[in-house]
């Protein structure tokens, strides 16, 4: 009953046609959160898919990870994007798959590995703007939260959907500008992509 509820309200969000693709995967959260009207994800984004062999379903070639996000009932816009990419160069692909579910107004983030630890861009793709930012051996959780000012251990007592409606909120509100660049100049200014299994314990 429970999960007939849940497929419908997500089926009156912008979260629709992901799902129908089937690119939400490995959810910690796809569920409407306390916030009325509002439902939300947390888990990742399957950006390409790898060719399928007779029946076997492969895993994706590409994925953002460590994805949060929510979506409003019956608004065809997200209003709140964050997510993690191996390569700035991986921003096209997030803003082609979100297509119309992004939006001038949204708060879009990504936190990419091959950015400068000392920067932070303005991106504009496909009508929105993208807040692209250095992530340095932590998660998009821990990031937001810094870069939100919001004490972890306020959201400590909270439950999964709880932490992500704080997070969405405090983004909602977020004004800050930074250097805008266009994609070409991210792609000339990005380093080499890192292997993000090099100099982790086993």
């Amino acid at each position: 009953m429970t999960a007939t509820l849940a497929r419908k309200e997500i089926d009156d969000t912008a979260f629709a046609r992901l799902e129908t693709e089937g690119r939400l995967l490995n959810p910690l959260l796809k569920a409407p959160t306390a916030k009325p009207g509002r439902f939300g994800f947390r888990g990742e984004l399957a950006l390409r898919f790898a060719p399928k062999l007779a029946d076997e379903a492969r895993p994706p070639e590409l994925l953002c990870g460590q994805v949060m996000a929510v979506g409003k009932l019956t608004e065809k816009h997200l209003p709140f994007f964050a997510g993690y990419l191996l390569s700035f160069e991986h921003l096209k692909d997030v803003a082609e798959v979100l297509g119309d579910s992004l939006s001038a107004g949204g708060k879009y983030f990504l936190f990419c590995n091959n950015i400068d630890l000392s920067k932070k861009y303005q991106v504009p793709y496909k009508g929105a703007m993208f807040y692209v930012l250095p992530i340095d051996e932590s998660t998009v959780y821990n990031e937001l939260l810094s870069l939100f000012y919001l004490e972890k251990n306020d959201l400590k007592k909270k439950d999964i959907a709880g932490k992500l409606d704080a997070v969405a909120d405090a983004a909602l509100k977020f004004d800050i500008t930074f250097d805008t660049i266009t994609y070409a100049e991210g792609l000339a200014l990005m380093g080499p992509v890192r292997n993000p299994n090099e100099n982790r314990p086993v």
